[in-house]
């Protein structure tokens, strides 16, 4: 009997040791989502700003709503130069993201994932030409709300979601696809379909990768590496922050007034 209560008390520990760890990830996790969405608002605000000018004889050109550019402006938004602040964010993920996590140190991830924030700041800068700043934020508050729901049910549900991912990120393909064809085809109709099946496909993986950050930390924390531990805070905020960015800006689509 007191061999039994010996190992329920010591499995009592072990589980409590895990509770705790798993919420300090959950919270890492969360707030270095948060710096960076931080990053990105404050990039993406910054060269709006250096973008435009109210001088016309500075200005480098002019938009169909009037807004006047600075050649800064010119050059992000009208040269060959905006594919590349278009793609950068792309080619990183693709490319850099990967081995980076394998490769790097926890220190260099982090550092990744804010570089990746401030590229993402730069490509999202034109939104603030495009629509006026009381429905960017209003948008923003709503999608937050949003994302913290579909992230709590993530982390609560006891379903089994993860055969939700090969699903969902079939469906993310498609979406790319369907927006790529549409840059020839301009179809208003085509791109309100898109920003709609956008926005349920990054709500539930949202939830999704919630609830795979959550599994993956239980799975691993008995193995005591805290190094791959702080790479796949990294890696899991990185997810959500792409999950919530992407709702962002396809809800943006149905509730932002344009200037």
């Amino acid at each position: 009997m007191a061999e039994f209560d010996t190992i329920r008390t010591a499995t009592g520990t072990r589980t409590a040791q895990i509770d705790a760890g798993l919420r300090a990830h959950m919270n890492k996790v969360y707030g270095t989502m948060s710096v960076g969405m931080l990053i990105t608002a404050l990039g993406a605000w910054a060269i709006s700003g250096l973008a435009v000018t109210t001088d016309p004889s500075a200005a480098a050109a002019e938009l169909p709503n009037g807004t006047m550019l600075s050649s800064l402006g010119a050059t992000l938004y009208l040269s060959p130069l905006k594919w590349v602040v278009m793609l950068a964010p792309l080619a990183f993920i693709f490319l850099g993201w990967g081995a980076l996590l394998r490769r790097g140190s926890a220190a260099a991830v982090q550092l990744g994932f804010f570089a990746f924030a401030a590229l993402i700041g730069i490509s999202l800068s034109s939104i603030f030409l495009v629509f006026t700043s009381f429905s960017i934020i209003q948008t923003f508050i709503v999608t937050s709300i949003a994302f913290a729901g579909l992230s709590l049910f993530g982390y609560t549900t006891k379903k089994d979601i993860s055969g939700w991912g090969s699903f969902l990120i079939m469906g993310v393909i498609g979406l790319i696809v369907a927006m790529i064809i549409n840059i020839f085809l301009q179809s208003p109709a085509m791109m309100f379909a898109i920003s709609a099946i956008g926005v349920l496909i990054f709500a539930g993986l949202t939830a999704f990768y919630t609830q795979e950050i959550k599994n993956t930390y239980v799975a691993h924390a008995a193995q005591g590496d805290q190094e791959w531990l702080d790479k796949a805070a990294y890696d899991g905020a990185l997810n959500l922050y792409i999950s919530f960015l992407n709702m962002f800006q396809f809800l943006l689509m149905f509730m932002g007034q344009q200037e």
